[in-house]
């Protein structure tokens, strides 16, 4: 009998070439967790997951599903197949799903999360886990700027060359930039993303706090939908998948972040 499992995974996605399956490498999130399952379950694992992540970027709560006709107990597939991910990739947790579920198509949201380090000197501890940027930014503005994102646009200044999305309509929830000492975070959540969307709209608004671009400036750009008008695509490092939200399913969520 065929069973359906939702999965919640954590990564770090520095050594990676994003989440999905390439042809031309191994080193995707997607060949580790389905070599690992598969050693579980003894047969050919394909997983699905809510939202791929590019290279660079990590996952606090990537969910994703899978099909077994193996019979295992929660705990057994957790330890087996983390005994078989690398240390940059724990399973957090399993649950049994109706088989009709789908990890992708029934998000109803998701959230990211970009760190950036505003201080005068490099980071050692967060080198390569947050953007370091030197000079003073005006975080008011930042988050005045993130508020005119909230709704349901056309985004496509914030889409990068070569998404293969069919349109560039997006509705964002929730967005905004706060500061914990020299530690400047922007959260966003919306329905879905597009390639490069968070990075894109990081750098544009990285613009607005250092007073390169006024508040207007940045209204015009949403409503020009136009990418030559935004500001450059920030590295991927800084950015971390928080995870989806479903209507029937309930996880806990990690609040290193909050």
């Amino acid at each position: 009998m065929t069973a359906r499992f939702f999965c919640q995974l954590e990564y770090d996605g520095s050594s990676y070439k994003g989440f999905q399956a390439q042809k031309s490498t191994k080193k995707t999130i997607q060949y580790e967790v389905e070599h690992a399952l598969a050693k579980v379950a003894d047969h050919e694992i394909n997983i699905v997951c809510s939202g791929r992540t590019d290279a660079g970027v990590h996952a606090v709560n990537q969910i994703f599903h899978f099909d077994t006709t193996a019979e295992r107990d929660i705990d057994s597939w957790i330890r087996g197949a983390n005994a078989n991910l690398p240390n940059n990739i724990s399973l957090i947790n399993f649950f049994n799903v109706e088989t009709d579920s789908h990890a992708r198509f029934d998000a109803i949201s998701r959230e990211y999360i970009y760190l950036i380090t505003n201080s005068d000197f490099k980071p050692a501890i967060h080198n390569n886990k947050t953007l370091w940027v030197r000079r003073e930014l005006d975080v008011k503005g930042m988050n005045d700027a993130a508020k005119l994102l909230i709704g349901e646009k056309d985004f496509s200044s914030f889409r990068a060359t070569g998404c293969q999305s069919k349109h560039s309509v997006r509705k964002i929830y929730e967005a905004e930039v706060r500061q914990d000492n020299d530690l400047i975070s922007f959260r966003i959540k919306a329905n879905a993303f597009m390639l490069n969307m968070v990075r894109i709209i990081v750098g544009t608004l990285l613009a607005v706090g250092r007073n390169e671009k006024s508040l207007s400036d940045f209204a015009n750009i949403i409503e020009a939908k136009d990418r030559k008008r935004s500001g450059k695509t920030v590295d991927p490092f800084g950015l971390y998948f928080m995870g989806p939200e479903y209507n029937y399913l309930s996880y806990k969520k990690n609040r290193i972040f909050k």
